[in-house]
């Protein structure tokens, strides 16, 4: 472990009901997205996350995203092109490429994410500076 990896999930659970976990997130939030931990370590990380509203662009320096579209319908924005977001849907960013989440159209819009290696809570760069920063981006659901 590095001086800085603080685990935000109990990784000893190995099995997960991914609906249920839905159901804790709240139904609003103050920020972006509200995301949970399934599992977390600086290799790689796996959480839920639901989207509230319009996520701006941006990219993470870090890490690789992959993540899998549980529920609700929006765009998404990658590398210049848009397209329909919805359940079934895999998604692939890799570090710094571009990407948002430009029109959410059916909520709960909530997605399954795979982070390799682990995102940092504060891996997250707005080409926007003024649409937010790494606080308004996301609360941590425990």
């Amino acid at each position: 472990m590095t001086a800085d990896f603080t685990p935000q999930a109990d990784n000893a659970q190995r099995v997960f009901d991914v609906f249920r976990e839905i159901e804790k997130l709240p139904d609003t939030s103050e920020s972006m997205l509200t995301d949970s931990y399934f599992s977390d370590y600086p290799e790689a990380s796996s959480r839920i996350f639901r989207i509230y509203r319009t996520l701006p662009l941006h990219y993470h320096n870090e890490c690789d995203e992959f993540l899998y579209v549980v529920s609700g319908e929006g765009v998404f924005h990658l590398s210049g092109e848009e397209s329909a977001a919805r359940p079934g849907m895999f998604l692939r960013f890799a570090r710094r490429e571009v990407h948002g989440f430009p029109e959410i159209t059916k909520h709960p819009f909530v997605v399954l994410s795979v982070d390799i290696p682990r995102r940092r809570p504060d891996d997250i760069v707005f080409v926007d500076p003024d649409d937010g920063d790494a606080i308004e981006f996301m609360a941590r659901n425990r």
